[in-house]
């Protein structure tokens, strides 16, 4: 593993766990050339998945980008950082189990929405509001008042 710090390819573990959700290996790493201290994680990857953008531009799926536009969303919000980790592994989970190794960026904002739907529903507004591009305020007030008669149908599905 390259040292952050110096570019040094030679790096020693000085301590592997797993995380708490079991998921991934955290490693503490140390550079023996310039002493810099640095933690790594790694995790299964089952595919390569390559996104497809909506002007069909091919990109490598970057969990990491995934990660900030999740956390962008939860800016502020109270939600434990561990539902928040479990929420972006599910989600991978979910895109690498698709069965294909492509995938459109109109699929990850479906399966982050409703991940984000259970998780935390002023985020789920906020990244709604980014991902159909909403322009002004009645952009925000259909997609609540839509939400809240799907729940209300839900409700009533439920009631049966």
């Amino acid at each position: 593993m390259r040292c952050p710090y110096c570019g040094n390819d030679d790096t020693q573990v000085k301590d592997s766990r797993p995380t708490e959700d079991s998921n991934a290996i955290r490693r503490r790493r140390i550079c023996p050339s310039c002493g810099g201290r640095f933690t790594t994680f790694e995790r299964v990857q089952l595919r390569e998945l390559t996104v497809i953008k909506k002007s069909g531009r091919r990109v490598p799926f970057d969990r990491d980008k995934l990660a900030r536009s999740v956390n962008t969303a939860l800016r502020k919000r109270d939600v434990e950082p561990e539902r928040v980790e479990r929420m972006i592994s599910g989600v991978v989970r979910q895109l690498e189990s698709l069965g294909d190794t492509e995938v459109t960026s109109d699929q990850i904002g479906e399966i982050v929405m409703e991940g984000l739907k259970n998780l935390d529903a002023v985020a789920f507004v906020r990244f709604a509001s980014v991902y159909k591009n909403f322009s002004a305020a009645d952009d925000f007030r259909s997609f609540l008042t839509e939400l809240g008669d799907d729940q209300r149908a839900a409700q009533s599905d439920g009631d049966d």
